[in-house]
């Protein structure tokens, strides 16, 4: 059995905001707690069917994406679900239910702490 930590991350919904919680790795030396979110957020895009889902996406007309149009990643229905379950955990997609179906977004704030955290460009 793995001795590995879990870290829950709260659910967020639509209109939750995620703040950046780190400067640029050249800046500072992350803490502890900002590390374990931003592993959080990186784990999550980490499998190969989940970064395929997040770019369906990210990529769509429109912003959002109904399960319906981006589940064709070659595995089963309830894998798509779960994969896009452990993206919405981890707060890099929002989800909205619109009668039957389910439509998803990119949370744009989470994107933009990965991408800040990950500016290599020196500080002034």
């Amino acid at each position: 059995m793995s001795k590995q930590k879990t870290v829950e991350l709260p659910v967020l919904e639509p209109d939750d905001v995620v703040v950046p919680c780190c400067p640029p790795l050249t800046a500072a030396e992350l803490s502890a707690q900002d590390a374990e979110r931003m592993a959080a957020l990186f784990k999550a895009l980490s499998d190969p069917v989940r970064l395929r889902l997040f770019s369906k996406v990210a990529s769509h007309p429109g912003g959002e994406a109904c399960v319906c149009d981006i589940a064709d990643v070659g595995v089963s229905q309830p894998t798509v679900s779960h994969h896009l379950k452990k993206l919405r955990e981890a707060g890099l997609l929002t989800s909205e239910r619109r009668g039957t179906w389910v439509y998803y977004a990119v949370a744009p704030s989470a994107v933009a702490a990965m991408s800040a955290m990950l500016d290599l460009r020196t500080t002034t």
